[in-house]
C-alpha cells in the first residue's frame, strides 16, 4: 500500500463550510462597527465647530454663519456634510437632506451647526447638530440604535 498524504475532498468541503459560517456571522457585525466608528467623525467635527464659534464670539461678540470666518475645516475622511448658516462643507454639498424645518443659523445670541451623512449605505441619513450651549443632538438616526 502506498502512504497517501493530504486531505480528502470531504475534509476540504467541511473547512470551507465552517469558514463560510464564520464569515456570515462576522461580516454584519463588522459593518455595524464600521458605521458606528464613522459616526465619531461628526461628533468630533461638530465639537470643533463649537469651539471655533465660541472663539469667534469672544473676538467679535457674535456668532458666524461662515466656516471661513471661524477658520474651520473638517478633519478626517468626511463621511458627513457640514453646515452653518448657508455655507456647506463636505462630501455632497449639492444635497441638503436635513429633515423638516431645520435651518443652521448664527446670530449675536446663538448658533447651530449641522452634520449629515449616509454612513451605512441605506436610504436613511444620519443628522446631528450642535448649538451654542454645546448640546449635541442626533436628529435622525441612520443606524437605528
Amino acid at each position: 500500500m502506498r502512504n497517501n498524504k493530504g486531505f480528502t475532498l470531504i475534509e476540504l468541503m467541511i473547512v470551507v463550510a465552517i469558514i463560510g459560517i464564520i464569515a456570515a456571522i462576522a461580516i454584519p457585525n463588522y459593518m455595524g462597527f464600521v458605521s458606528r466608528t464613522r459616526r465619531s467623525e461628526v461628533k468630533s467635527n461638530l465639537d470643533a465647530v463649537y469651539r471655533a464659534e465660541v472663539a469667534y464670539f469672544g473676538e467679535n461678540d457674535t456668532f458666524s454663519n461662515s466656516f471661513v470666518a471661524i477658520r474651520w475645516v473638517p478633519v478626517g475622511i468626511a463621511y458627513y456634510t457640514y453646515s452653518v448658516g448657508n455655507e456647506f462643507f463636505g462630501k455632497d454639498v449639492a444635497v441638503n437632506p436635513m429633515p423638516g424645518a431645520i435651518v443652521p443659523a448664527a446670530n449675536v445670541q446663538t448658533f447651530s451647526a449641522y452634520g449629515w451623512g449616509n454612513i451605512d449605505k441605506d436610504s436613511t441619513v444620519d443628522v446631528w447638530h450642535i448649538d451654542a450651549q454645546k448640546t449635541l443632538t442626533n436628529d435622525a438616526d441612520d443606524l437605528g440604535s
